[in-house]
């Protein structure tokens, strides 16, 4: 029997993606993918839609990836299979999409003031959801600012410390996780060493997170080179962590495929057998 093509890390609509949730679950199938997780930023606005368009012969794992803090730098979890309506968890995703929101309405604001051309209500019309910096950022490409997304994220532009950068709230990365297992759910460090995004965690940090009931390291990723998987890999082992991949699939804002990285089956499995939310997978 072939192996199941799994990808775990993908963005909808419902936060900075491009992709609708019911034409997502519909290009994963078509792409031959058998199980697809759904991550979106601080939310679970795409669960109903994707869930309600899923196809037949697609597992669906309904998660999210929180923003969080270490040490002063920013960081992502990516949490699957956790109960939506569990309190705690519940709150501190309601907190920190507001925001979002808010710092986005921020730099607009800054970018409107300065002349550029950019202004809140056009940022709200192209989110058609939660919005983001992302959004922000197809702003300044929409008014012939910069040649493409990604150029917007400089210090010129919104860049971490950038012209028109605003900061957001963020989770310390240990309450994070805790949070996510006392809502049932599994933790994975999403793109731990993605240098290109800034700086990121020592290994050490990483080992707290291990002890907080960190479960997994996204290891196979766009963002990733050799001898950082080969790092992670082997820090994962040490520390008795799973070892995922994913696209980090995000449609049009950036080139990465669905199903350009993927976890393997007995990883996927690992992952079910230790969630105990009340949102099981879809099976196909």
């Amino acid at each position: 029997m072939p192996a199941r093509v799994i990808d775990l890390h993908t963005h909808s609509t419902a936060s900075d993606g491009t992709t609708p949730p019911e034409l997502l679950v519909a290009e994963a199938r078509e792409q031959g993918l058998d199980v697809l997780a759904l991550t979106d930023h601080d939310t679970t606005g795409g669960w109903a839609a994707a869930e309600q368009a899923r196809p037949a012969g697609l597992a669906l794992v309904r998660g999210a990836e929180v923003s969080c803090v270490r040490d002063g730098i920013s960081l992502h979890l990516l949490a699957y299979l956790f109960d939506p309506v569990e309190p705690a968890l519940a709150e501190a995703l309601r907190a920190l999409r507001e925001s979002r929101v808010g710092r986005a309405e921020r730099m607009a604001q800054l970018l409107e003031a300065d002349g550029t051309g950019v202004t809140w209500a056009r940022v709200q019309e192209l989110a058609g959801g939660t919005v983001g910096r992302p959004h922000v950022a197809q702003a300044i490409l929409e008014q012939g600012h910069v040649a493409d997304v990604s150029a917007a994220f400089t210090p010129e532009w919104i860049g971490t410390g950038g012209r028109y950068y605003a900061g957001k709230l963020e989770l310390d990365v240990l309450d994070a996780i805790r949070l996510v297992v006392g809502a049932g759910g599994v933790p994975v460090f999403a793109h731990p060493c993605a240098t290109a995004r800034g700086r990121t965690v020592s290994d050490d940090v990483i080992a707290q997170m291990a002890g907080a009931g960190l479960v997994g390291l996204e290891v196979d990723h766009v963002d990733h080179g050799a001898a950082a998987r080969a790092h992670l890999t082997g820090l994962a082992g040490e520390l008795g962590l799973l070892s995922t991949g994913s696209s980090d699939f995000h449609g049009a804002n950036k080139t990465v495929q669905l199903g350009a990285h993927t976890t393997s089956e007995p990883a996927y499995d690992a992952v079910l057998a230790a969630a105990s939310g009340a949102v099981p997978v879809l099976l196909g």
